[in-house]
């Protein structure tokens, strides 16, 4: 990825000295010129074209803003409810993440999303506990969390 960074950089650089004009505007052309050519010699290249990891993080955002939204609406409903009824509690959902940073992001996804809270990871890195506010939906939690955060944080990272 790294690499494939250098290369657009120098492209944008040889545009903006062939092109003898020193502003942003060429530069700018450059690199999209850089990126249009890497688009195209991306099969010379090990590793798969940078800016698709880069539209993959944007996805992760959006996907965590928009569980942010949905979780506080239900947050505030359970809150002004006459009779709420819901029962807390912890269960254990295996994870497919195996660096130490992915399962960090994904715990912190969970903790900073209302209604569930990362509690521990298992010592070999396979299970981590969560707390949630409606443990009768255990199987849904489970299900949504590794279709939302644990699939998008699978997919910017490979």
């Amino acid at each position: 990825m790294a690499f494939q960074i250098v290369v657009n950089l120098i492209i944008s650089f040889m545009w903006m000295f062939l092109s003898e004009s020193y502003t942003l505007v060429t530069f700018t052309l450059g690199y999209i010129v850089g990126i249009i050519l890497l688009l195209f010699l991306n099969r010379f290249f090990k590793e798969r074209f940078y800016l698709e990891r880069f539209f993959k993080f944007i996805v992760l955002f959006l996907t965590f803003i928009r569980e942010l939204i949905v979780s506080n609406i239900d947050i505030v409903k359970l809150v002004y409810a006459k009779n709420p009824d819901f029962e807390p509690g912890i269960f254990a959902m295996p994870i497919e993440v195996k660096k130490n940073w992915e399962i960090t992001l994904l715990a912190n996804l969970i903790s900073l999303t209302p209604g569930t809270l990362s509690i521990a990871v298992s010592d070999d890195n396979s299970i981590i506990f969560i707390h949630a506010m409606h443990i009768d939906e255990k199987e849904q939690s489970i299900y949504d969390i590794k279709n939302t955060f644990e699939k998008a944080i699978m997919e910017v990272t490979k």
